[in-house]
């Protein structure tokens, strides 16, 4: 009996310990611009940032096939959220992007076949069009972030920097 006892919680042993650990980002990444005027360092506030394709037409996320969120609707960035309280050092959101407009997409989004168009509803800046690369995306949990830690050229996890003029 003991023996029949040891061989069950052996199993069970090798089950447990087998599981792998997920991210709560599994299959989410994310597209971060910062966009700011030529020589100033702060993000611009209260600009409309959508996914496009390349003659400026909105994307629609049909069925959820680019993003896991906003199902059957346009691709629109939204600030990152500042959750800190008054008199505390400031905290974000999303820490790893700061003041800046996020879009969450999925792991397999084609980034290299669309484009940003950034539009100031107040009219001071000028409306940009901006060609996406892969290397854009911030994938924050699979390997796909460690083989391209070790690869060479423009490394993923970096904000699509754009540099508004004004009108």
């Amino acid at each position: 009996m003991k023996t029949k006892l040891f061989i069950l919680l052996l199993l069970f042993s090798l089950f447990t310990f087998g599981q792998v650990p997920h991210c709560g980002f599994d299959f989410t990444s994310y597209l971060v611009v910062k966009a700011h005027e030529e020589g100033k360092s702060d993000n611009i506030p209260d600009l409309k940032i959508t996914l496009v394709n390349e003659k400026g037409e909105e994307i629609i996320n049909e069925n959820n096939k680019y993003s896991w969120k906003y199902g059957n609707q346009p691709l629109v960035f939204t600030r990152n959220n500042l959750i800190s309280k008054p008199n505390e050092p400031e905290k974000w959101f999303f820490p790893y992007a700061e003041d800046t407009y996020l879009l969450s997409v999925t792991n397999t989004f084609p980034a290299e076949e669309f484009f940003i168009k950034i539009i100031d509803d107040k009219g001071k800046f000028k409306e940009q069009l901006v060609q996406l690369q892969a290397f854009n995306m911030y994938i924050l949990c699979s390997s796909e972030n460690e083989r391209q830690a070790r690869s060479f050229g423009p490394r993923s996890n970096n904000p699509i920097e754009v540099i508004l003029e004004r009108k």
